[in-house]
């Protein structure tokens, strides 16, 4: 009897610690238990941004006048920054362009050079503030009547000669987004664009390989007249393709880097002129064909404008929108009487 109390006591308190201990024991795991039903935490990867030009940005970009005459090749400077260059056949034979900033502060940019009025129609498609240095009649005409905010180096304090380039005088202007955006403020041109960007930018690699038409262009050959030729070769390593004029290589006269661009665009637009100077007219306005050109192919496209104010839409022949790489763009305005080449 006496056996089986000490038995009944001993097992008691063994119960006495065990409990406490199983209860502590217990009590410490409930959180790992809880930390286990929890959801693992998943790391959102940053959404890609474009690169070209913040589309998040309302300011108005400035388009400005290009001289593109042969004397002042090896003096131009800044283009590299523009994110849309346009160039297009002037009197003569020869070109003209047309260099579009945005959010830049490019410290120097020229040749600057004179108004021609159809260059007025990208401007405006582009919501752009114009930077000229002097104009053809029509073009004086037509920037006021069409309500274009220009600054004008005949007139405004905006531009500076540099007469150590050993270059005819007319071949000196130069600019800077800092003077043009100064003067921009002063007359209170600066406000929001109230246009969505011309293209469609694809922060993914934009291939048209595959695309009905397409052929290989490691070289494309844009002639504009027996004066003028623009080209461009391919480079495999940066996917862009490098700039030349009449087969020189296009570089800039400050960092003497060879111009390159991420995309092409050729628009063919029947071209005339329309006085004894020779001054050049464009059939823009309505439908075309053209050209996309991007990381070692071409493909035909169709290009339509309604109005000198409208944004010039370029389609695949399938009748969807083009999308173009990041980066920066020439479009390269050639007459219907030429036919551009490209090789492999």
């Amino acid at each position: 009897m006496k056996k089986k109390i000490i038995l009944f006591i001993l097992s008691l308190l063994v119960l006495g610690v065990s409990v406490p201990l199983l209860y502590q024991t217990f009590k410490k795991k409930e959180p790992k238990q809880e930390e286990s039903l929890k959801e693992p935490v998943v790391e959102e990867k940053p959404v890609p941004k474009l690169q070209i030009v913040d589309e998040d940005s309302k300011s108005r970009p400035y388009a400005v006048m290009i001289n593109n005459n042969q004397a002042a090749w090896k003096n131009h400077a800044g283009l590299q920054d523009a994110y849309l260059v346009y160039e297009i056949i002037t009197e003569g034979g020869i070109t003209r362009m047309m260099a579009l900033f945005k959010d830049k502060n490019t410290e120097r940019i020229g040749s600057v050079r004179s108004s021609r009025h159809y260059f007025l129609d990208y401007a405006l498609e582009n919501d752009a503030i114009y930077v000229h240095f002097g104009w053809s009649p029509k073009a004086q005409s037509d920037i006021p009547s069409l309500g274009i905010n220009n600054i004008n180096g005949i007139y405004d304090n905006s531009f500076w000669r540099d007469r150590t380039l050993g270059v005819a005088y007319e071949h000196t202007a130069f600019t800077s987004i800092e003077l043009v955006k100064a003067l921009a403020e002063k007359r209170n041109y600066i406000r929001d664009t109230n246009k969505e960007l011309l293209l469609n930018y694809n922060v993914e690699e934009v291939n048209i390989n595959s695309r009905e038409g397409a052929m290989i262009a490691n070289t494309v050959v844009i002639p504009y007249s027996r004066a003028h030729t623009t080209s461009y070769q391919y480079n495999s390593e940066t996917k862009c393709y490098m700039r030349y004029m009449n087969d020189w290589a296009h570089t800039d006269g400050i960092t003497q880097e060879q111009y390159s661009t991420k995309n092409i665009i050729i628009q063919q637009i029947e071209n005339y002129s329309m006085d004894s100077y020779g001054r050049q007219d464009l059939k823009n306005i309505g439908t075309g064909s053209g050209y996309f050109i991007t990381n070692g192919y071409a493909v035909p496209i169709s290009w339509s404008k309604e109005s000198r104010s409208s944004q010039t839409k370029y389609t695949y022949l399938d009748g969807t929108e083009i999308e173009v790489n990041d980066g920066n763009t020439f479009i390269q305005i050639e007459p219907t009487s030429q036919t551009p080449t490209f090789l492999e």
